[in-house]
C-alpha cells in the first residue's frame, strides 16, 4: 500500500482485509504484539489505547453531555459557526450513503451527530451520539478520536477499531484548527459502513475540514485598534496575544503583565503593578519602566498605555471564559476550556493567587457536580493526576480497583509527608 493513511488500497478484497485485521486485533490484545497488514498509524493507536487501559471489550462511550450543558456549550464553541457549511457539503451525502455526518470537539466529544435515521438508531447502541466522549483514550481507536489525537486525517476500517463493539464501522475524520491560532479546535467525521474505506472518503473529509477553516477565518473580523484582543494564558508559561492581525508570543514577564493588565481594564498603577509582580518594596519603579518600554515595543504603542498602565482595547482571555462558564453552573464547558493552570511557573504572588484560585474554583465545582467522567477527565490531566480531593471524590463514586489503588498510594504519601 502505497499511502498508509488509506485503510483498503484499491482493488483489495475487504472482507479478506476484514479476516485478518480481526487476527491481528486477537493477536494484538492477547500479546501486545502487531503484525501486518496492520497500518503504523492503526499499530501506534492501539498502543496508546492499550497504555490508556481501554478494554477491547467495552460497550461503548460514556455520554458527558446532555440537554442544557450540550446546548450551552455547543453554543459557544467555534465549529457551531460552521455546522451549516458542515450540513451543505455533507449531510446530503450522509442521508443519502446511510452515513453519519458527525463534529467533536477537540476533546473528542460528539457534539453533532446527524444522517440517516436508521444508521443513527444503530450508533447508538454503542452511544455514538451527541454529548458522548469518543477521546482515543476512552474508547480507543477511532477516526474522529484518533483525528484530534494525531493533529490530521485519519480513516478507520472495521476491525481496526480497538473496541470490538465498534468494528462493524468504518469510519474517515480530520482535524479542524483555528484559523487564527492555529489551535486544534475540534474533527469532522464521516461514519457508515465498508465503502467509506476509498481513498476518496479521507480526501473528502479534509477538504471539507479546509473549506471549514477556511469559512472560519471568513467569519473571524480582523483584530483592528479598538477591537478585542485575544489571550490564551492557561497550561503555557508563555501567553500567546493574538493583536491587530498577528500572534505574539510573550516572555514570561510579558506574560504576567498582560494578564494582570487583562483582569484590570481600569488600569493599574506603577506601584500596584510593582507589588502585584513582586511584593517587594525594594524593587525600585526603574526595572518596571524598563520592562514597560520593552513590552510597548512588542505590542505597539497604541495598545499599551500608561498612568495607569492599562491596554488601550478589551481583551478576551481563556481564564476569563472558564470563570464566565462556572458562574453560569456550565461545569462541563468550563473544563473543556480549561487547559492548565494559568502561567503555572510564574512566582508573581498575585498570578500564584489567580491561579491557585480558578483551580480551586474549577475542582470545587467538579467535585460538587459529582459527575464521575468530569472527575476521571481531572486525574487524567498533568495537573490533576495528585490531586487527592479529586481522587476521593471518584472513588466515592467509582470505586474500580485502579482507582482504588491510586488514592490508597496518594493516601500513602501524605502520611508519608506529614510523618517526616
Amino acid at each position: 500500500m502505497t499511502d498508509p493513511w488509506v485503510a483498503l488500497a484499491p482493488g483489495a478484497d475487504p472482507a479478506e482485509r476484514v479476516r485478518m485485521l480481526r487476527q491481528a486485533h486477537e493477536r494484538f490484545t492477547a500479546g501486545g504484539t502487531v503484525v501486518r497488514p496492520v497500518r503504523s498509524v492503526v499499530a501506534d493507536s492501539w498502543r496508546r489505547s492499550a497504555r490508556a487501559r481501554v478494554s477491547p471489550e467495552g460497550a461503548g462511550a460514556a455520554v458527558e453531555l446532555t440537554d442544557g450543558d450540550l446546548g450551552a456549550y455547543r453554543a459557544e464553541h467555534p465549529l457551531a459557526r460552521v455546522m451549516p457549511l458542515f450540513r451543505e457539503l455533507m449531510g446530503t451525502f450522509a442521508a443519502d450513503g446511510e452515513h453519519l455526518l458527525a463534529v467533536c470537539d477537540a476533546q473528542g466529544r460528539l457534539l453533532w451527530v446527524e444522517g440517516h435515521p436508521v444508521t443513527r438508531r444503530r450508533a447508538g447502541g454503542m452511544n455514538f451520539v451527541p454529548g458522548a466522549r469518543w477521546a482515543e483514550a476512552d474508547v480507543g481507536t477511532n477516526a474522529p478520536g484518533t483525528a484530534v489525537a494525531v493533529g490530521r486525517p485519519v480513516q478507520v476500517f472495521a476491525a481496526e477499531h480497538f473496541m470490538r463493539t465498534v468494528q462493524p464501522w468504518t469510519c474517515a475524520a480530520a482535524p479542524v484548527h483555528d484559523p487564527r491560532t492555529g489551535r486544534l479546535i475540534g474533527a469532522v467525521d464521516i461514519t457508515g459502513g465498508d465503502g467509506l474505506a476509498h481513498p476518496h472518503s479521507l480526501a473528502f473529509v479534509q477538504a471539507v475540514a479546509r473549506a471549514a477553516e477556511s469559512q472560519l477565518a471568513l467569519l473571524a473580523p480582523p483584530v483592528r485598534t479598538g477591537a478585542a484582543l485575544v489571550l490564551t494564558a492557561l497550561g503555557r508559561d508563555e501567553a500567546l496575544l493574538l493583536a491587530g492581525g498577528r500572534k505574539v508570543r510573550l516572555s514570561r514577564r510579558h506574560s504576567e503583565i498582560v494578564v494582570l493588565l487583562a483582569r484590570h481594564p481600569e488600569g493599574l498603577s506603577a506601584d500596584e503593578l510593582l507589588y502585584a509582580l513582586y511584593e517587594d518594596e525594594s524593587v525600585p519603579q526603574v526595572t518596571l519602566r524598563a520592562e514597560m518600554a520593552r513590552l510597548r515595543r512588542v505590542l505597539g504603542a497604541d495598545l499599551l498605555r500608561s498612568r495607569p498602565y492599562r491596554l488601550a482595547v478589551p481583551v478576551e482571555c481563556d481564564a476569563d471564559t472558564v470563570e464566565r462558564r462556572l458562574g453560569t453552573g456550565a461545569v462541563t464547558a468550563a473544563v473543556a476550556a480549561y487547559a492548565g493552570p494559568l502561567l503555572p511557573q510564574s512566582q508573581a504572588p498575585a498570578l500564584v493567587r489567580l491561579r491557585r484560585r480558578l483551580a480551586e474554583q474549577l475542582r470545587a465545582a467538579l467535585v460538587d457536580r459529582g459527575d464521575p467522567d468530569l472527575l476521571a477527565e481531572w486525574v487524567r490531566t498533568p495537573w490533576g493526576e495528585d490531586d487527592l480531593g479529586v481522587w476521593r471524590a471518584l472513588a466515592a463514586l467509582r470505586p474500580t480497583p485502579s482507582v482504588l489503588v491510586r488514592l490508597r498510594a496518594l493516601d500513602a504519601e501524605l502520611d508519608s509527608s506529614a510523618q517526616g
